[in-house]
């Protein structure tokens, strides 16, 4: 059993960070790790089953007294800047779980799905003293790559009937898999989808990842999943150089273009379109 953790502090600190809010720098700076808090991404396109299947690994990951963290995040709109973070409505079932604490989060911006406030956010909770650290993307763009730069393992969920297997077998997605999970393995096809899946993945990738087939609403499978996290614990990540330098990237790029408001970038390009002249690398010099 692991010992207690404070949700509020949690809370209060993810928000420092997540707002820039004063003191946040140094409280990233501070930040001590003392246990191991593997990070688990999940991701795959919209309508997969995502926030379901996570829901289930929580079900489980609770039977052995494990605290769990996720962090769910949703698409911000390039149009508002609104975001919905319905992924909440789908893990309900474990809102006032003391040992669950979910946070939902908007992409702000970051078309890819994944923002430095991710990865800052994502390490609060890995010092919080969390046994596991779910990460659920939005599953679109280029988050399904980035997540690599994140997550000690990554599960890419698919599902039957979602077109040709080629196409979603795209070269960054084959490379950044270290599991795929066919979900809602109930439906017509599933066996076929799943057998095309190995055979595609045995073709272009040494060290095959496995193959899970899940119906996460009902729970099949999601075992067999649950027991590949903890396995996977075990083993020394081979990428940790690529994953640091990932999250160094994402953090630099932050730091670097963190002075641009982008709804004032917005009524900018707004003004420069009324001239005739305007011309967007001469723009966008103009904000260096």
């Amino acid at each position: 059993m692991t010992n207690s953790i404070n949700f509020k502090q949690v809370a209060r600190a993810l928000t420092i960070v997540e707002n820039d809010l004063p003191g946040s720098q140094q409280l990233l700076k501070g930040l001590t790790f003392n246990k191991p808090a593997p990070v688990i991404g999940v991701t795959g396109p919209p309508g997969a089953g995502k926030s379901t299947l996570v829901n289930a690994l929580i079900d489980l990951l609770l039977k052995d007294g494990s605290k769990i963290a996720v962090l769910a995040i949703d698409p911000t709109s390039p149009f508002n800047f609104g975001s919905l973070l319905g992924d909440r409505i789908r893990m309900s079932s474990h809102f006032n779980h003391p040992d669950v604490f979910i946070r939902s989060l908007a992409t702000r911006g970051s078309l890819g799905g994944l923002s430095a406030k991710t990865i800052e956010m994502t390490d609060v909770l890995r010092a919080a003293g969390f046994d596991y650290v779910l990460i659920e993307t939005v599953g679109v763009g280029q988050s399904e790559i980035e997540i690599s730069g994140l997550a000690d393992v990554t599960l890419v969920v698919l599902v039957p009937e979602g077109g040709d297997e080629v196409q979603h077998i795209k070269s960054g997605l084959m490379e950044i898999a270290d599991a795929f999970i066919v979900n809602k393995a109930d439906r017509a096809d599933a066996d076929v989808f799943a057998n095309n899946l190995k055979k595609i993945i045995g073709q272009k990738k040494d060290g095959q990842p496995p193959v899970f087939k899940t119906t996460a609403l009902q729970g099949t499978g999601i075992a067999q999943v649950a027991g590949f996290i903890k396995t996977s614990m075990q083993v020394k990540n081979p990428r940790r150089q690529l994953l640091l330098t990932e999250k160094a990237y994402k953090l630099l790029a932050h730091k670097l273009t963190h002075h641009i408001d982008k709804k004032k970038l917005q009524q900018d390009v707004t003004v420069a379109l009324n001239y005739k002249d305007f011309n967007l690398y001469s723009f966008v010099d103009s904000y260096l």
